[in-house]
Order: structure tokens, then C-alpha cells, then sequence
């Protein structure tokens, strides 16, 4: 009966043992896991703030109001949409010129037309060319629907 008690003792003695030895081990290798991370996390955080403080240091700002205007009048950047609305085509809406002239041989025009011509020639080439009728060509109604906005951007 002694004999199985302290081997009994002894048993769970050792299984403590291992027990303590293993948490030992997660937790100081946890530990040590966990300072490197702290670290690698503050110098990235080191890393940011001076990023950020040079950035912020060479920072430029630009600031502009009506009054840089030579001529004094006062200027609204908002209004760009309007000023696309009221008829005032830039480069990015102005065809490109081989566009033009097939458009004009397409129309059969020689020289540059009205906006009357474009019309009154467009009628008779709709005639001509669309699908409901005289079996005319979906893709020439297409071309020719291109061809006429083109030319009505190039006449004033």
C-alpha cells in the first residue's frame, strides 16, 4: 500500500511537472513572440510619424481666389459645366480631322457645308440608307448618323 501511494505521489508529481514545463514553454516563447512584435510595431509606428512629419514639413498648399485674375473679374470654376452646356466645345469635343473629311465624302460634300445642307442631305441619305426601309443597311444608318453629329459639331 505504501508502494502505490508514492507511486501514486510520483506519478502525479511528474505529470505537474510536465504540466508546468509545457506552459512554461508557450509562455516564455509566447513572451518572447510578443516583445518582437512590440517591437517591429513601434519601429513601423517610428517609421509613419517621421514619414508623416517630412511629409507634413514639405507640404504644399495651393490657395487661389479671384483677385490673382489680371483683369479683376470674378471667376467661378463651378461654372466650367455651364460654359459645356451653353455651346462652348473645347478640344476634347472637337472631332479629329480625318473624321471630318470622311464624314464630308461620306456626305458627298466637297467643300464645308450649312447646317441646312447637313440636314436636307441627311434626310435623303436616311431615305437611302435605313433599315425599315427599301432593305437599307443597319450599319450604314449607324456610320451615317456618326458622320452627320461630326459634322454638325465643325459647322457654327
Amino acid at each position: 500500500m505504501y508502494n502505490n501511494t508514492i507511486i501514486y505521489i510520483f506519478n502525479r508529481l511528474i505529470r505537474l511537472a510536465i504540466l508546468f514545463f509545457i506552459l512554461y514553454l508557450i509562455f516564455t516563447n509566447f513572451g518572447t513572440f510578443m516583445i518582437i512584435v512590440g517591437i517591429f510595431v513601434l519601429i513601423i509606428a517610428f517609421i509613419i510619424y517621421n514619414f508623416k512629419k517630412k511629409m507634413k514639413a514639405n507640404s504644399f498648399s495651393f490657395r487661389f481666389d479671384s483677385s490673382q485674375f489680371q483683369n479683376g473679374t470674378n471667376f467661378d470654376f463651378r461654372d466650367f459645366n455651364n460654359f459645356n452646356n451653353s455651346g462652348f466645345q473645347g478640344f476634347a469635343n472637337a472631332p479629329r480631322f480625318n473624321e471630318v473629311e470622311k464624314a464630308k465624302e461620306f456626305f458627298g460634300f466637297t467643300h464645308s457645308p450649312t447646317k441646312e445642307e447637313i440636314k436636307k442631305r441627311y434626310k435623303e441619305l436616311a431615305r437611302k440608307y435605313h433599315p425599315d426601309m427599301n432593305g437599307g443597311n443597319d450599319e450604314k444608318m449607324k456610320e451615317l448618323n456618326n458622320y452627320r453629329d461630326i459634322l454638325m459639331k465643325t459647322v457654327e
